[in-house]
């Protein structure tokens, strides 16, 4: 299938309800950190956060860099610090870059605190805020600043409850948000690429649709790291029939008759995407 004919079933009543709790909450906080994972750094952005935040500062943590193509990784590093804004690079499962987001955030706060001391206010803690998509990994990220389980984090869109305050280093106060600004899914590049990593439940999109266009991506952007992982050989323009028929073999996705379950190998093939075991990768090019 063509990457156009890729649906999401888009509820503009979630956005706008996401939207609404996003601009009350972020009149509470100084500074705003946004999450994009590194897999998909422009399908991970959300258009509408500028006019939601305001001139409020704004540091961007790219996550998921363990998961991402290392060098198509430094190319939109680039390309984002010269949208204005300071760009982290870091990986929430093992906390490596957290320290530099922290000195990050403190340095784009400074001018507000700069304004508080000139207007001669008691200094307080600078509020922060971490906004992104389902499943980028807020919440890991914000164990890792806590440094204690606080709050609750899953492998899927949807686990984080309430909203809570919670205490990240000398001076500096994060208030976790379950509210996100969903894009909108009138780009189908954009839809799919949430559905491959996972920000959107599966029940909005057809899974076979999702796993045939990412096994295509995949064939023609890596290959050698596709056909290694499942251990197939595939001609380079071979079929995406033939290519999942052949990993249903290889991964003994068999049914009673010999029948290939492609069911079973849709979900594998989603799954080890998702978690990295199938290599590294990156959908959206710079």
């Amino acid at each position: 299938m063509k990457i156009e004919d890729f649906k999401i079933q888009w509820f503009p009543g979630h956005m706008t309800k996401a939207k609404r709790m996003m601009e009350s909450q972020v009149k509470l906080v100084d500074v705003v950190v946004e999450m994009l994972d590194a897999r998909i750094p422009r399908s991970s952005t959300n258009p509408l956060l500028l006019s939601v935040i305001g001139n409020k500062p704004k540091v961007i943590a790219l996550n998921k860099t363990d998961m991402a193509d290392s060098t198509c990784t430094e190319e939109w590093i680039a390309k984002l610090k010269n949208s204005g804004f300071p760009v982290c690079k870091i990986d929430c499962s093992t906390g490596k870059g957290v320290k530099a987001l922290i000195a990050a955030v403190q340095l784009a706060a400074k001018p507000v605190i700069d304004k508080w001391v000139k207007k001669g206010l008691r200094s307080r803690n600078v509020r922060v805020m971490i906004v992104g998509v389902p499943n980028v990994g807020k919440s890991t990220l914000i164990n890792r600043l806590v440094g204690r389980n606080k709050v609750i984090a899953a492998d899927r869109p949807g686990v984080t409850r309430g909203q809570q305050w919670v205490t990240i280093a000398k001076g500096l106060e994060l208030l976790d948000t379950p509210g996100v600004l969903w894009p909108k899914f009138e780009d189908p590049e954009v839809g799919f690429c949430l559905a491959c990593t996972g920000a959107v439940k599966e029940d909005v999109y057809d899974r076979q649709d999702a796993v045939e266009l990412l096994t295509e991506r995949l064939r023609d952007r890596y290959p050698q790291a596709l056909a290694q992982h499942f251990k197939i050989e595939f001609a380079p323009q071979e079929g995406i029939d033939s290519i999942l028929a052949k990993i249903a073999v290889a991964r003994g996705c068999i049914k009673a008759g010999g029948l290939l379950d492609l069911d079973k190998v849709f979900q594998l093939v989603l799954r080890e995407f998702r978690s990295g075991k199938m290599g590294k990768f990156t959908l959206d090019e710079p």
